[in-house]
Order: structure tokens, then sequence, then C-alpha cells
């Protein structure tokens, strides 16, 4: 019995871990390109329109 719910519990859970995992990977990754970019244009006038 306490194998079954924590399976159910582990199945119901699984897709939000996932979703925050990937998340926080896209977070990581999308700022370390943003500032390898930022220092590879660096002195460019069209860094000033960034966000």
């Amino acid at each position: 019995m306490v194998g079954g719910i924590a399976i159910a519990v582990i199945l119901l859970l699984s897709p939000f871990m996932i979703t925050l995992s990937l998340a926080a990977v896209a977070a990581l990754l999308g700022n370390s390109l943003k500032g390898d970019a930022e220092s590879r244009h660096e002195g460019s006038s069209l860094i000033e329109t960034n966000y």
C-alpha cells in the first residue's frame, strides 16, 4: 500500500520537477550566453538596445 502511494506521488510530482529543473537550466544558459555576447561585442553602439 505504501509503495503504491509513493509511486502515485512520484508520478504526480515528476512533471513539476522536470519543468522547474528545465527552467533553471534555461535561466543559467541564458545568463551565461548574455554575458558572453556582451563581452564579445563590447563597445558596440547596439549594446544599449539589449534588455
